[in-house]
């Protein structure tokens, strides 16, 4: 099934991300490898696709796992989790219904 990962930002954490980055695409790419990534991506903090110093308030990931709790153990692995990137992580079963 597939699940929706919502990391929401501590304020001001920009540098912390940048510096856990290269960790974070790694785990991503090899979801993307196995062929469980639908998607990936940063929320800007301002409307533009580089939002330079204002930095990002949060990111999605829309992946496949056997179940929540397997979900939700790679969530609670994630690097930006560590780094003191990410306040907080959700979870939730995603079904995707568009596009067909």
């Amino acid at each position: 099934m597939w699940y929706a990962i919502v990391g929401h930002d501590f304020p001001d954490s920009l540098e912390k991300r940048m510096a856990s980055r290269p960790a974070h695409v790694a785990r991503l790419e090899s979801l993307q490898s196995q062929g469980r990534l639908m998607l990936a991506g940063p929320f800007p903090a301002i409307d533009a696709m580089d939002p330079g110093t204002a930095g990002f308030t949060g990111s999605l990931i829309v992946a496949e796992f056997l179940s929540l709790a397997e979900a939700q153990a790679w969530a609670d692995a994630e690097p930006y989790l560590a780094s003191g990137v990410y306040e907080k992580v959700s979870v939730k079963p995603f079904k995707k219904t568009f596009p067909s």
